[in-house]
């Protein structure tokens, strides 16, 4: 069978590339070849979390792999025949334990499968579990996926130690999702966690976003505040908006010197800014759906066209030709639209 080459530098150049490419590698049973592997980094080649989440997918299809160690620029993986197994990843860092799902949800999706991951549930620069939970699994339930996810411990940047598992049920009936725009704001709802911190830091983030919602949205807000213990200090949280179409999100991370009030709002501007485009899902929603939509069918509104979310249609696009039409400029609000759909 002939090889897919996949660029990783290509497009913002970073781990979204493997994730994505190695679970179509799994779901296709084409082998895969991708070579400059983060490349336009500062620390280019795999970092733990890539790491894990390619030998969970080596694990799923009893794949042959050259290159899966920390700092490779290059790696092949070849899947054998797939599995539904309960795969275990031990991120002994705060490496991302979304990221590390992003990778293993799609191909899980047509393998089945249970999982648990240790690692960071809630650290910067990667989806928090709550968003993932609420906002990704909400879009991708209506798109005929079936996930159960539950976060047994939290774990935060430097410390890890958080705990999430759940199983995947096989994706049978594959339903187009066609979510351009949002008209009716139904309520807002959220999760505000403070570990290893006194309660009222929870409060305070849930209170700071409840009070600047209701600023510009007469809709009952409901933020749960959750207070835990795990490896290590840390708080944040997620507001979701609960509309009529998707559900779209804004979400923030608390560190030592940022008042509880400052992350709470952040969350909420963050959640206000996207709902102000009125399209269904946000930037970061909009991405992580992409390789989801190619075999669903359908179109979506995002309130921003990012690197990310071109880049994903782009590994798409490697392994099965034209499929998207992306209407909007980075930066800006776009339309994403499934031309072709893929049947494997």
């Amino acid at each position: 069978m002939e090889w897919v080459e996949i660029d990783g530098s290509y497009g913002e150049g970073g781990g979204q590339i493997l994730r994505t490419s190695v679970a179509l590698s799994v779901i296709t049973g084409r082998p895969l070849r991708v070579r400059n592997i983060r490349a336009n980094r500062p620390n280019p080649g795999l970092r733990p979390q890539h790491l894990h989440g390619i030998l969970a997918l080596k694990e799923l299809s009893n794949a042959k792999v050259k290159g899966a160690s920390v700092g490779s620029t290059e790696l092949e993986f070849v899947p054998g025949k797939p599995e539904p197994r309960h795969i275990k990843v031990p991120v002994k860092t705060a490496g991302s334990v979304t990221l590390v799902l992003q990778a293993l949800l799609p191909a899980m999706a047509f393998v089945g499968g249970s999982f648990e991951v240790t690692g960071g549930t809630d650290v910067p620069w990667s989806p928090p579990v709550d968003y993932l939970k609420h906002v990704t699994l909400h879009a991708l339930n209506k798109m005929g996926l079936e996930v159960e996810l539950e976060t047994k411990r939290r774990g935060h940047y430097p410390k890890g130690g958080g705990l999430v598992a759940g199983k995947v049920e096989l994706w049978v009936e594959k339903k187009p999702l066609r979510a351009v725009e949002w008209r009716k704001m139904e309520r807002f709802a959220g999760i505000s966690h403070a570990t290893n911190l006194p309660a009222h830091v929870a409060e305070r983030q849930a209170k700071a976003a409840e009070n600047r919602l209701r600023e510009f949205y007469d809709a009952p807000v409901g933020i749960e505040a959750e207070v835990s213990r795990s490896l290590g200090p840390g708080s944040g949280i997620v507001v979701w908006a609960e509309t009529d179409s998707l559900r779209l999100a804004g979400d923030a991370l608390g560190k030592k010197g940022k008042p509880a009030e400052v992350v709470g709002k952040e969350a909420a501007n963050e959640l206000l800014d996207a709902l102000e485009t009125g399209a269904a899902a946000d930037k970061f929603l909009g991405d992580q759906l992409i390789p989801f939509l190619a075999f669903a069918g359908g179109e979506i509104g995002v309130s921003e066209i990012t690197n990310h979310l071109l880049t994903n249609v782009w590994v798409v696009e490697r392994f099965f030709g034209k499929v998207f039409e992306v209407k909007g400029e980075i930066g800006g609000q776009g339309l994403v639209r499934v031309v072709r759909k893929v049947d494997v």
